[in-house]
């Protein structure tokens, strides 16, 4: 699976307030979102006020020939995000950050493929990095966005090479700004700390992106490896 191909988003009381907004989307809390379903996505116009609006996972660029090329293009890599020709245009003037509380990754026990859930220590909501973008064609009009991935730090290593990129609070504003510049954002694509997150495995349920609720974010037993079991 791409990473990053799933998340969750149960909306807190305080996340409109938390991300400088007046208003937001009602939206109801997701467990398992999954490529070309709408999430929520936060940017600014040129004064800097800040919107959150629903966009389709999975960038469509505005000079597409055809939208299907959005269900390839959800994840966006750090390392190309400014040259890629689906991508720069975005990453220079609609950038957004993408709220969440957790993704989920898969790791290789075997030949089993065990879902993990990564995220803060505190169980907090935090942003990945986002571009976005707007097609037109015809009566047609579709607004998408991808989320930008970078290596993996050490806590989600040992599960996946790639994560993605998570903007520190701090740094909220910076992202959105339409004035920065590539070296202003450059450093911002870095892993985000590992000793802030964590992981864990949770129910195979998770696998169809039909399934959804929060007992989906239960950790439950590791499976076993088969390496191990060979030596008894």
């Amino acid at each position: 699976m791409k990473m990053c191909g799933r998340f969750q988003f149960a909306p807190p009381e305080d996340w409109v307030e938390a991300f400088g907004l007046t208003e937001a989307p009602d939206v109801p809390a997701r467990y398992n979102i999954a490529p070309t379903q709408d999430i929520v996505a936060i940017h600014a116009d040129r004064a800097g006020h800040r919107q959150a609006r629903l966009l389709r996972w999975g960038l469509v660029p505005r000079f597409a020939e055809d939208p299907a090329v959005g269900n390839r293009l959800i994840n966006a890599r750090a390392e190309s995000v400014a040259t890629r020709a689906a991508f720069r245009e975005a990453f220079r003037q609609r950038r957004c950050l993408v709220p969440t509380q957790g993704f989920y990754e898969w790791k290789r026990v075997g030949g089993l493929r065990e879902p993990w859930l990564v995220r803060l220590k505190d169980g907090g909501t935090f942003a990945f990095a986002g571009v976005w973008d707007r097609w037109a064609g015809g009566e047609t009009s579709i607004e998408s966005c991808a989320l930008i991935t970078t290596p993996a730090n050490a806590v989600v290593a040992p599960i996946h090479g790639r994560m993605p990129v998570i903007i520190d609070r701090r740094a909220y504003a910076a992202w959105l700004d339409p004035d920065a510049g590539e070296d202003d954002l450059r450093p911002l694509l870095d892993p985000f700390p590992a000793e802030a997150m964590e992981a864990f495995p949770v129910s195979t349920r998770v696998n169809s992106p039909d399934v959804e609720g929060p007992d989906l974010t239960r950790p439950v037993a590791p499976a076993p490896d088969p390496g191990q079991m060979r030596l008894f």
